[in-house]
């Protein structure tokens, strides 16, 4: 990074802000990274984020927010054929900083994708799962939601890949399996906020097949249909999980690492989703600082 011009200097570290100033449930661009990687991953994740604000925040309507994910990422595209910027716009306040944060991070994906010859149809699909949010509540079957997360989530697999220098078929799979473990873990876990805010990611199919009705979920609690359900979810989830264990070993170094801490941190928040199982609707699992050791742990006899 010290390499670079100041102002795309500047504009990846807007991005590693960014990354670091959200909550997530795994770590992102984290200090087990090597340290060429951290800046094009928080890139990365700081376009995402953007995506899926304008998906998900505020009051505007849906074909509003379609319209402003096209310009974003007609943007992406602009970005990404040309050079660098020569110079960073300075830092305004409200909507002035909020647009200049936006040119930084363009700035830096769009260096990203050049300098590492990123694939742009990868970003191309996580914009369209975000647009997908603004239009679809419901899914019926477990083939429709794995195709929401083939480009909501397992983009930013291969991506990271990518970026690690790794272009292999069968990483590509296992890094697929487990992205997409994760997805679905993070749906669980939001169970009761998504059914509020309009949205459910249990596929009819199951819920047909226990006999769970949408109308048992404005209850305080999951009745026995939902929660058998939920353990049907929970026990697919599994086996996501199972299929991306081997990207975790087929990768070398620090990135090794992160994967592992990824993979285990998502099995112990699916643990905490099936032990919970009956109180998802108001109360979220999730990990804190107390978990470090164990996760650790199990990182350390994960190589034994």
């Amino acid at each position: 990074m010290s390499d670079w011009p100041a102002p795309l200097a500047d504009a990846y570290a807007a991005c590693e802000t960014l990354a670091r100033s959200h909550y997530e449930n795994f770590p992102v661009a984290s200090y087990l990274l090597p340290a060429p990687m951290r800046p094009h991953v928080a890139a990365l994740y700081a376009f995402a984020r953007v995506a899926d604000d304008i998906a998900d925040e505020g009051s505007a309507l849906p074909e509003e927010r379609r319209a402003r994910l096209r310009d974003w990422q007609e943007r992406l595209h602009r970005a990404a054929a040309a050079g660098a910027r020569s110079s960073a716009r300075l830092p305004g306040t409200g909507a002035a900083m909020a647009a200049d944060l936006d040119e930084r991070i363009l700035t830096a994906v769009g260096h990203s994708i050049r300098s590492l010859d990123l694939p742009i149809a990868l970003f191309d699909d996580l914009v369209s799962a975000f647009g997908q949010d603004t239009t679809t509540t419901r899914y019926a079957s477990w083939c429709d939601v794995l195709e929401y997360c083939r480009r909501s989530a397992n983009p930013v697999g291969r991506l990271v890949l990518r970026i690690a220098g790794y272009r292999d078929e069968q990483l590509d799979r296992s890094s697929d399996a487990l992205c997409t473990a994760l997805q679905l873990t993070n749906f669980w876990q939001d169970l009761g906020r998504d059914w509020r805010n309009g949205r459910l990611y249990v596929p009819a199919e199951v819920a047909l097949a226990c006999s769970a009705s949408e109308e048992a979920l404005d209850g305080e609690r999951l009745n026995e249909p939902w929660i058998r359900a939920i353990e049907a979810c929970v026990a697919f989830t599994r086996e996501r999980f199972d299929a991306g264990r081997d990207v975790c070993d087929g990768v070398r170094g620090r990135l090794r690492a992160e994967l592992r801490f990824t993979w285990l941190g998502g099995m112990r928040i699916l643990d905490r989703v099936h032990r919970g199982r009956a109180r998802l609707l108001h109360q979220r699992p999730a990990l804190g600082l107390a978990d470090a050791p164990a996760i650790a742990w199990s990182a350390i006899q994960w190589t034994r």
